[in-house]
């Protein structure tokens, strides 16, 4: 049975960090095998390729998972940064051409994807958009997003959803 993903953060990074749901409520795991990892990077736009998951990349992808929600939320451990950096430092694979001068696709690994992962968080942590990591405010939720709205006030991680239900809530609870 395939779970469906999520993607209301605005950020690959922190939309990783939704491979848990629930989290403050009842845990759930939607990525319980390394093929759903690999699905998960294809469905996030990461790559178009079937990456080979093995179990012990993705037991470092659930480590970065962990590191990267903690530091969103500022439950940081003194190991998170170091297994964040660890990823991000890593040195990626440039662009490659093929012989008919087009830009290569495919030939990347879950290492780069990682990378890739970290280097957006740390972009995202060390930019303007780093006090806009929320929490969404549904009681039954606890998905991270990225708050871009101009006044900065976003409570829900989407509207078609918890914020719909909040609305539906306060509507009947005045009528």
């Amino acid at each position: 049975m395939n779970t469906r993903f999520t993607w209301v953060a605005g950020r690959p990074s922190v939309d990783f960090t939704a491979t848990v749901g629930k989290r403050e409520q009842e845990p759930f795991e939607r990525m319980p095998e390394p093929a759903d990892l690999a699905r998960w990077f294809r469905e996030a736009g990461l790559t178009q390729d079937e990456v080979p998951v093995s179990r012990r990349t993705y037991g470092q992808a659930v480590q970065l998972r962990e590191a990267l929600y903690r530091l969103f939320t500022g439950a940081t451990l003194p190991a998170d940064l170091e297994v964040v950096n660890q990823w991000s430092s890593r040195p990626l694979a440039g662009p490659r051409l093929t012989p008919d001068r087009r830009l290569a696709t495919g030939l990347t690994d879950v290492p780069e994807l990682l990378s890739r992962l970290a280097r957006d968080a740390v972009d995202l942590l060390t930019g303007p958009l780093a006090e806009r990591i929320r929490v969404c405010e549904s009681d039954d939720c606890s998905l991270l997003f990225v708050d871009t709205s101009r006044p900065g006030q976003r409570r829900w991680c989407s509207m078609n959803t918890c914020g719909a239900r909040a609305k539906m809530a306060t509507y009947r609870a005045v009528n």
